[in-house]
């Protein structure tokens, strides 16, 4: 296989560390079938919906009307979409608990934020994976719960605030996956893991540091990244890198994200490279950051996922970052997604066309 063809499959070693590793430390290879088995009945039936709740944006014709509609169908541009209902979606948080905010608006966020948003998504029809990246200030419908977890009322707030108004762990996990859910048309998500942003230092460390390459000047503590000049990342540079933004500018959140892309894509480059001498690297990193990690999928479920997708296709146009506009709010950035782009790139996601004809 050339490096070409190893990069392109890598990310899947990555963004399934903690799945990959789970595996191998509580399946034996005598159960494996079994539990792939279980886990993958699991995975679909722990939604509460079977597909996105989406509606056509186009009047049906007469001929379309008169045929047997299917309630996940949908018309857009002239063309019939089906929702893949055997998609695989998953949910990654990177958790901050040094932004916490406490303001009238928004009582007290002791849950901690999600920074850091990824939609992972494995489609086992094209044999693909892509990555949504989610702007932590797009302005959607969150839950808002009293210090004793009370249901207060839905706000319009950044999707990022989601996290804070739970337990920190589970609760809040499950809160910030049903806003993303339904930010994304109540989309089914399949799974979650949630990792703290400290351990980008553990984790970056592990694979010996990262080199990138900034498109724009960026200063972050003792740190001052310059655009085009590549930079060696060690643990804390890296956490500088990733988490750093200049609250004074309008659109810093659009900005890291855009670091967190790059950063992304040379990490899995390097992971990849570091693994043929250390085979054991993987397991490494799981015991390292075991503790600052919550995720809701089973030992099964992980089974039948790492055996599934270890194959898929990656590359950089894989990666995909909501369309929207930054505003200025009362206090905070505010991001409103395009709504028409957000739609167009969720149907090429997680449709695919049908020929009704056929």
């Amino acid at each position: 296989m050339s490096g070409h063809e190893r990069r392109k499959n890598g990310l899947n070693k990555f963004l399934l560390i903690w799945c990959i590793v789970v595996t191998l430390i509580l399946v034996g290879l005598g159960a494996f079938q079994a539990t792939r088995v279980i886990g993958k009945s699991g995975l679909f039936s722990k939604n509460a919906v079977s597909a996105p709740v989406t509606k056509s944006t186009e009047v049906l014709t007469q001929a379309e009307s008169a045929m047997k509609w299917e309630d996940d169908w949908v018309k857009h541009n002239g063309e019939i979409y089906d929702y893949n209902d055997d998609i695989m979606t998953f949910l990654v948080m990177g958790i901050d608990k040094k932004d916490e905010e406490v303001s009238p608006v928004y009582g007290e966020i002791n849950g901690g934020q999600a920074d850091a948003l990824f939609l992972i998504v494995f489609n086992p029809h094209d044999k693909t994976t892509k990555v949504i990246g989610i702007n932590r200030n797009t302005m959607t419908d969150i839950e808002m719960y009293d210090e004793y977890g009370n249901f207060v009322n839905t706000i319009k707030a950044q999707i990022a605030l989601q996290h804070g108004f739970g337990d920190g762990v589970e609760g809040s996990c499950e809160l910030q996956k049903r806003a993303v859910s339904d930010l994304f048309y109540k989309l089914p998500i399949h799974g979650y893991a949630a990792i703290n942003m400290s351990a980008i230092t553990t984790i970056n460390d592990a694979v010996g540091g990262v080199d990138v390459t900034p498109t724009a000047d960026f200063e972050s503590g003792d740190y001052n990244f310059k655009a085009g000049e590549t930079v060696h990342l060690d643990g804390e540079a890296a956490f500088a890198f990733l988490r750093g933004r200049n609250m004074a500018q309008i659109g810093s959140a659009d900005r890291r994200l855009e670091r967190q892309k790059i950063y992304l894509t040379a990490f899995i480059s390097q992971v990849i490279d570091r693994a043929e001498s250390q085979p054991t690297l993987a397991v490494d990193i799981y015991k390292e950051i075991s503790k600052q990690m919550v995720t809701d999928v089973s030992a099964d479920q992980l089974s039948y996922i790492a055996s599934t997708v270890s194959g898929y296709k990656f590359d950089a146009d894989s990666l995909l970052l909501l369309k929207g506009e930054t505003r200025l709010g009362d206090e905070f950035e505010e991001f409103y997604p395009d709504e028409d782009a957000k739609y167009e790139m969720f149907l090429d996601v997680f449709y695919e066309k049908i020929d009704v004809q056929g």
